[in-house]
């Protein structure tokens, strides 16, 4: 059976990085996509296909509809399908304001990238696999503790993983009847290149009982929940919030 084609946005690393390295073990061939020019991650994408994989990147930005459009023309070129679109590509504020000083420049770059982008991504892809009607197709927004538990000094960032749960909700209800099931994976506080300066912050918070599984997330587990639902093991439970937190989300007193 041919393999399976997942996209993968901000693929080559972090939290794209480690979904895309359990998918590829699972023997997906990925589209990866992400804004660094091609050379400049020809290890990565070399690295992934040494398990035999097949594994493409393109060079796209999410929030501009001209690159969303090549991006998805390019894989249905490259591949002649899509199964599956992880929504992973995201940006941190590049400055953490305070909620009364941050800026409208920095809340329409944040929110391009993290939710209109992501957002009609997913209205171009569900199109092809509505059409296509490939079997055992599916589509899973990487959000954030963020979309629930506030920090005055990123809002912009928490508005953004807010609206992407809720989009997560919507084409979960407006996709059920054609078969495709949509999720929501919902890391909490990982290990990439965005959480690096906040590293000795966090490290602190932990060992203070932050977290109760008491440790940082690592791309991989985010990486292996998403293949579970990607493979299908979750049933009957399009629409789901999986938290994958170390119960860091959990309400206590």
């Amino acid at each position: 059976m041919t393999a399976r084609v997942a996209l993968i946005t901000g693929g080559t690393r972090g939290i794209g990085l480690g979904v895309a390295r359990a998918l590829v073990k699972d023997g997906w061939s990925l589209a990866l996509s992400g804004l660094r020019p091609r050379d400049d991650v020809a290890d990565i994408v070399s690295a992934l296909t040494k398990n035999g994989g097949t594994v493409e990147y393109f060079s796209a930005d999410v929030a501009s509809a001209a690159d969303r459009a090549r991006l998805l023309d390019g894989v249905i070129a490259r591949f002649g399908t899509l199964h599956a679109l992880v929504n992973n590509a995201g940006r941190a504020p590049r400055t953490r304001a305070d909620l009364l000083e941050a800026t409208e420049e920095s809340f329409s770059e944040v929110l391009g990238t993290n939710l209109q982008g992501p957002y009609f991504l997913t209205q171009a892809v569900a199109r092809v696999l509505v059409e296509r009607a490939e079997p055992r197709s599916a589509i899973v927004f990487i959000t954030s503790v963020s979309a629930e538990m506030a920090s005055p000094n990123r809002g912009e960032y928490c508005v953004s993983k807010a609206g992407l749960s809720m989009a997560a909700r919507l084409f979960a209800l407006r996709l059920a009847a054609h078969g495709i099931p949509v999720y929501e994976v919902r890391p909490g506080v990982i290990a990439t290149d965005m959480t690096a300066g906040v590293r000795d912050a966090y490290d602190q918070r932990i060992a203070e009982g932050l977290i109760p599984e008491s440790r940082w997330g690592q791309p991989d587990d985010v990486g292996a929940a998403v293949a579970a639902l990607l493979r299908g093991d979750v049933t009957y439970a399009t629409g789901t919030v999986l938290n994958v937190d170390g119960g860091l989300s959990i309400p206590r007193l």
